[in-house]
């Protein structure tokens, strides 16, 4: 495919292409719909990629309809009303046109792709920490505490996690028998997905979430991937020297337009 305005020219556009696609299908909720050939997410939990419109295509309705439409049925949710914008995004000016409705433009992200996954032994584990595979709801309950979720944004994540068509591989990383790090990996053919990488507060700066992401890539290696990809906040400068560390290089860049960006 030919490039996209937003795309980095150093990776093959049609491999970005597909990254959309896997990530957007590893983030699937179970309340999802289809309305005019917009794709409307409606799960109530923390994640927006989860809970917003991704227009994937021009529409079969005139925009203003579309528009009307999915603010409704994000309303009968009790949701804010989100749209996410990519470089992917169809009409190619309706970030343009969100944005003269008065929407305002928040959380700008960063889509760092690694393009080799080279067999490759994970490092060794900071002393006394060890590894361990929870199941998805305790998983979602650990990642819910650090980000201080209420209950029903963490049930919700984790329905979110049993439900995906794309199956998760979670990692707690423990120390004397208590959780500081998690993490967890999202495979799709040859492509790899980490989300949910995360530190407790007072256990940062101690290479744990390093050791953590290498062992997760060398798991998807093992298991075929090629290719890994992830998602960070373009202002969260610490993970992001994190994953220039471990080889992933800004690929491509999306945000978010709502009606209240306080309320997102």
């Amino acid at each position: 495919m030919p490039p996209l305005p937003g795309l980095s020219l150093d990776f093959d556009a049609s491999l970005l292409a597909r990254i959309e696609d896997a990530g957007l299908n590893a983030s699937a909720p179970p309340e999802q719909r289809v309305l005019g050939g917009w794709v409307l997410r409606l799960s109530p939990g923390k994640a927006k990629r989860a809970r917003c419109v991704n227009a994937l295509a021009v529409g079969r309705l005139p925009l203003e309809e579309l528009l009307q439409r999915a603010e409704a049925s994000f309303a009968r949710a009790g949701l804010p009303f989100i749209v996410r914008i990519t470089p992917f995004s169809q009409p190619a000016d309706l970030d343009a046109r969100l944005a003269a409705r008065g929407l305002p433009r928040f959380d700008d992200t960063r889509v760092m792709v690694r393009m080799r996954l080279d067999p490759t032994r994970p490092m060794a584990l900071p002393p006394a920490c060890e590894l361990e595979t929870p199941g998805h709801g305790s998983f979602a309950d650990f990642v819910g505490q650090l980000r201080g979720s209420p209950l029903a944004q963490r049930q919700a994540h984790a329905e979110r996690l049993r439900a995906s068509p794309v199956p998760y591989t979670g990692v707690l990383l423990r120390r004397a028998g208590q959780a500081l790090a998690c993490g967890q990996m999202a495979i799709e053919d040859d492509l790899v997905g980490l989300y949910d990488v995360f530190t407790a507060p007072d256990a940062r700066g101690q290479g744990l979430a390093t050791a953590l992401c290498t062992h997760l890539l060398a798991l998807a290696r093992s298991r075929g991937a090629a290719c890994a990809y992830l998602q960070v906040d373009a202002d969260n400068d610490p993970a992001r020297r994190l994953y220039r560390r471990l080889g992933f290089e800004d690929a491509y860049a999306y945000h978010y337009r709502g009606s209240d960006a306080a309320l997102a």
